[in-house]
């Protein structure tokens, strides 16, 4: 879906707490870890900054994997196969998911509520279910500007990171109109052919690299 042209969006003032502040200086700390490398800037300005080092001299893939990375690191593996092991991701897990990423990851996206979501079953019935996240408005697409970013280093590794190391599936949808966004738990993600988001044109008032002749963002390649 193409989005609309977009007139700049003043970035919301957020008043980060000390558990927020802990979770971005520990997502921050392994991100430098895994570059090698460091920034001056501090806070979540820092983290956004990072997180444009690591598309620095890297194609999409590249970037997923860097960010994978990160991310197991921040879970011990046993912890990850306990999880996947004891946990089928029946409607009560992906219910508690929903409510646990609204209470842990407001410091990363912005204010967020659980929603219903219609989920589509193994059996091939879709079921009705409160296991959806609704993030009003997401503070990382706000302050990096950028599709790719979203895509690259949010979206695909949070996805697969869920799906495949904890045994849950979780499927996000930004919406680049508006920039919201929903995480569905007990999803499964669709494949990049069949995703909108891997069409994306750039957000041309919101990206200070926006490309106004490529279809598509050209970071998501």
């Amino acid at each position: 879906m193409q989005s609309k042209a977009l007139q700049p969006i003043a970035k919301d003032e957020y008043k980060d707490n000390l558990g927020d502040r802990l979770f971005i200086w520990l997502f921050s700390r392994k991100m430098s870890q895994a570059l090698g490398t460091t920034t001056e800037v501090s806070g979540y300005d820092g983290f956004v900054e990072l997180s444009k080092q690591i598309m620095q001299g890297r194609n999409a893939q590249e970037q997923q994997v860097v960010v994978a990375k990160v991310l197991q690191s921040l879970v011990p593996a046993p912890a990850l196969w306990a999880i996947r092991t004891f946990f089928s991701p029946t409607k009560l897990v992906c219910v508690l998911n929903a409510w646990f990423a609204t209470k842990m990851f407001v410091w990363l996206v912005g204010p967020c509520e659980v929603a219903e979501a219609e989920v589509d079953l193994a059996d091939g019935t879709v079921r009705s279910q409160p296991s959806a996240v609704y993030i009003k408005k997401c503070r990382y697409l706000v302050d990096s500007g950028c599709v790719g970013m979203c895509v690259n280093m949010c979206k695909v590794p949070t996805q697969e990171f869920f799906t495949e190391k904890f045994g849950i599936p979780l499927t996000m949808t930004p919406n680049f109109e508006d920039l919201s966004c929903q995480m569905i738990f007990g999803q499964l993600p669709p494949l990049p052919e069949n995703d909108p988001a891997f069409q994306q044109p750039c957000l041309e008032h919101q990206c200070p690299t926006a490309s106004q002749f490529a279809i598509t963002c050209p970071k998501l390649n």
